[in-house]
C-alpha cells in the first residue's frame, strides 16, 4: 500500500501540488486540474511541462482523475469527447507510467431519458472505452460516485459482471456514501473484489444536508475500518486523499492559499498516523 493525493486540493500549480507531497514525504501524485486545465484534456506542451517537474522531483503519477463519464457529462451528451479524452490519456499514461485512470457512467439530468436506456447506453459506452484500455494497457478505475454504474453496489456489480475485463476496477472512494446517504460498509464489501484504487476521504451528514468533509477516521465514511481491511486482505495499490476540506472542486471551488495547502498536507499526515496505528493495533 502507497500514499498518493489528489494534488490540486493543495494548489493548482504543479510546484505547489509537488511541494505538498514532498512535505508528506509521498513519492506518488493523483493529477487531476493544473491552471491549464484538466491534466488528461491539456495541450502537449503543458503536460510535457508538468511532467518534466514532476520527473524532476522524483514523483511518480498513480492515476489520471480524467472527466471522462464524470458529473459533468450528461448520457444524452456526446460521447466523442470522452473517446477523444481517452485516446488522449494512453499514450500520456504510457509515458509517465500510470496504469489507472478514474472515469464514471455519465449522469442522467431530469432523468431524460429511462433507467434501463441510460444503463444500456452506459454499457454500450463502457464497453468501447474498455477495448481502447486493454489495447492501451491500462485500467479504467470506475469511482464510487457518478453515473448509471455508480448509483448503487448492485449496479457497479452489475458492470463488472457484463464486462468483465483485466483493464475495468473499481475506484473505491470512501467518503462518496457518506455524501450520498448511502451505506459506506455495504458499498465497500460490493466493491472490495474488483478495488483496484482507494480514494480517501470522511465527513459526516445531518439529515438531508450536505455531508460537512471531515479528517480521516473523524467522520462516518468507516476509513479506519476499511484500511484494516484492505491491509488484512493484502492490498498493495494505492490510498489517494481527496480531503474536500478546503474546496469541492466538482461544485466549482478552487483550494487556493496557504490555508488550503496545510490542510492538505495534514490530512496527508493525519491518514499516516491512522495506518500506522492499525498497523501497529
Amino acid at each position: 500500500m502507497y500514499f498518493s493525493g489528489i494534488a490540486d486540493e493543495a494548489g493548482l500549480p504543479v510546484e505547489k501540488q509537488i511541494e505538498a507531497h514532498k512535505a508528506l514525504g509521498w513519492t506518488h501524485i493523483e493529477m487531476r486540474n493544473i491552471p491549464e486545465g484538466n491534466f488528461t484534456e491539456v495541450s502537449e506542451d503543458a503536460f510535457e511541462a508538468a511532467i518534466e517537474k514532476l520527473n524532476a522531483a522524483g514523483i511518480a503519477v498513480s492515476s489520471f482523475a480524467s472527466a471522462i463519464g464524470n458529473w459533468a457529462r450528461p448520457i444524452t451528451g456526446d460521447f466523442q469527447l470522452d473517446l477523444k479524452d481517452l485516446r488522449r490519456a494512453v499514450p500520456r499514461m504510457q509515458k509517465c507510467g500510470c496504469r489507472i485512470i478514474r472515469i464514471m457512467s455519465w449522469t442522467n439530468p431530469e432523468s431524460k431519458v429511462s433507467e434501463k436506456e441510460w444503463g444500456n447506453e452506459a454499457l454500450r459506452r463502457l464497453i468501447e472505452l474498455v477495448k481502447i484500455a486493454e489495447d492501451g494497457g491500462i485500467i479504467l478505475g470506475h469511482e464510487n460516485c457518478s453515473g448509471y454504474f455508480g448509483k448503487s453496489p448492485e449496479n457497479m456489480q452489475r458492470l463488472m459482471e457484463e464486462l468483465p475485463s483485466e483493464a475495468l476496477g473499481i475506484i473505491y472512494d470512501t467518503g462518496n456514501p457518506v455524501g450520498h446517504g448511502e451505506d459506506p460498509w455495504q458499498w465497500y464489501k460490493a466493491a472490495k473484489a474488483n478495488t483496484v484504487y482507494v480514494h480517501i476521504k470522511d465527513g459526516k451528514r445531518a439529515g438531508d444536508a450536505d455531508a460537512r468533509y471531515t479528517y480521516p477516521g473523524e467522520g462516518e465514511g468507516m476509513v479506519r475500518e476499511v484500511i484494516e481491511d484492505l491491509l488484512k486482505s493484502g492490498y498493495d495499490g494505492g490510498i489517494s486523499i481527496e480531503p474536500h476540506m478546503a474546496a469541492q472542486v466538482h461544485l466549482g471551488g478552487q483550494a487556493e492559499g496557504q490555508d488550503a495547502f496545510d490542510k492538505y498536507v495534514e490530512y496527508g499526515r493525519r491518514l499516516m498516523r491512522l495506518v500506522e496505528e492499525i498497523k501497529t493495533g
